[in-house]
């Protein structure tokens, strides 16, 4: 058996919730836990699935076995018209199985998303990600006030999740306060889970 790690599991367009991803898992390890970084591919258009199996660069394809081990999960998507990105969807979607066996039950979650809009739909993207998770049963951990960042951020950043402003042109790098999210909500997905795992022992 794997050693306990929180799954970040995200879609990325234009490598910012990419980048979220990353400094999410570096808040994992600072909580104590291995992070295990997954993609999903592309929704195509075509009749016949066209992706290659293991993608060209970045984060491998998540399996349904990196979800049903984790420890936590931490799940991120660009907005798309203030929802997450079909194709995140289309994974969950498939998930039936663990819902039929309960296998995320009291697991924690967390979500991330970037916009190319300042007001673009963060948090009703960030709301409709929690959705599929409360159906299987996970425990959410939000961003509390207690982090400072919250209330300086200029960018991205709710009590619901890490977020990011991305820009029009997706360039905007992820600044100060919102690396400082990311790596927050990571660190305390992290922690919730070994404190879970304490309580069960």
């Amino acid at each position: 058996m794997s050693a306990p790690y929180i799954l970040v599991l995200y879609y990325s367009r234009h490598g910012a919730t990419a980048e979220m991803a990353r400094q999410i898992a570096r808040g994992v390890e600072l909580g104590g836990l291995e992070a295990r970084l997954r993609t999903v591919p592309a929704v195509s258009t075509e009749c016949e699935a066209v992706a290659p199996a293991i993608p060209d660069e970045g984060a491998l394809y998540a399996s349904l076995d990196d979800l049903k081990h984790c420890s936590g999960l931490a799940l991120g998507s660009p907005t798309r018209f203030g929802n997450m990105a079909a194709a995140l969807k289309y994974f969950l979607d498939g998930t039936s199985n663990l819902w039929l066996t309960g296998e995320l039950v009291g697991k924690p979650a967390g979500v991330f998303t970037t916009t190319a809009s300042l007001h673009g739909g963060q948090e009703s993207t960030l709301l409709s990600m929690l959705l599929p998770l409360l159906h299987h049963g996970m425990l959410i951990t939000g961003l509390p006030y207690s982090e400072a960042a919250l209330l300086e951020t200029r960018g991205g950043g709710t009590p619901y999740g890490a977020s990011h402003y991305a820009g029009a042109d997706g360039k905007r790098a992820l600044d100060e306060h919102e690396i400082t999210l990311c790596r927050a909500l990571g660190q305390r997905l992290a922690q919730t889970a070994l404190q879970l795992e304490r309580g069960r022992g």
